[in-house]
């Protein structure tokens, strides 16, 4: 690794300053947008560091459908891979780079050895537990909110425009495209979007929010 990518990845992970010298030996990946890093049901290859771009980490069904779980940014850990370094299983997710992504791959042999100092063992258990709580409100927002309301959240997280597929947020709410396509009709019916391709305009903010925030539900929604 080059010194300056050294001093980036010592600057998002400063709990591994004692391992400098052997972080050094490692080399960077550069990957393209939508590239796998991982797999589930694999065996993990290493724990990966973020310089640049973002992972997203999701789940699938036997029938296809997808939820994601989280996303992984500079800085941040990711849940999966440090579970299954942890307890010697196999992954139990996937992730893939949402764009042009810098990494560097910590080998097991070495995350175990980092672990072994103070420093990075409360790292990780700190980040390890801000995942789970991020998990734990994911599946209360599965399992209560109205579908409806999540789609509603999940359109003004993205600002006056989002430009997305049907199918891309079918994928974020865990979902089918059909559903989610039907349901985004209906707030277009009711003046809350306006729906062009592959990008959706937020009309009426104050009533998606409205909606967001709406009573919570048996996580299902009429969408019609």
């Amino acid at each position: 690794m080059h010194p300056p990518q050294l001093e980036r990845l010592l600057d998002h992970y400063p709990a591994l300053a004692g391992l400098h010298t052997r972080l050094a030996e490692l080399p960077c990946h550069r990957v393209d947008g939508g590239t796998p890093l991982f797999r589930e049901h694999d065996a993990c290859q290493g724990f990966p560091l973020l310089l640049e771009g973002e992972v997203r980490v999701s789940r699938a069904s036997p029938n296809g459908r997808e939820l994601e779980l989280y996303r992984v940014h500079p800085g941040e850990m990711c849940l999966v891979s440090s579970a299954s370094l942890f307890t010697g299983q196999a992954l139990s997710a996937r992730g893939l780079t949402t764009g042009p992504t810098l990494l560097v791959l910590l080998p097991p042999a070495l995350f175990r050895e980092a672990l072994a100092g103070e420093t990075f063992r409360d790292f990780v258990l700190g980040l390890f537990a801000a995942r789970m709580a991020d998990l734990t409100a994911l599946i209360e927002s599965v399992a209560f909110q109205r579908l409806d309301s999540r789609l509603a959240g999940t359109l003004l997280g993205h600002g006056p425009q989002v430009r997305t597929t049907h199918q891309a947020l079918a994928d974020e709410l865990g979902t089918v495209r059909e559903i989610v396509s039907r349901l985004l009709h209906r707030f277009e019916r009711e003046g809350l979007v306006a729906l062009s391709r592959e990008c959706i305009t937020i009309r009426d903010g104050a009533g998606l929010r409205a909606l967001a925030a709406g009573p919570v539900g048996d996580g299902l929604a009429t969408a019609v």
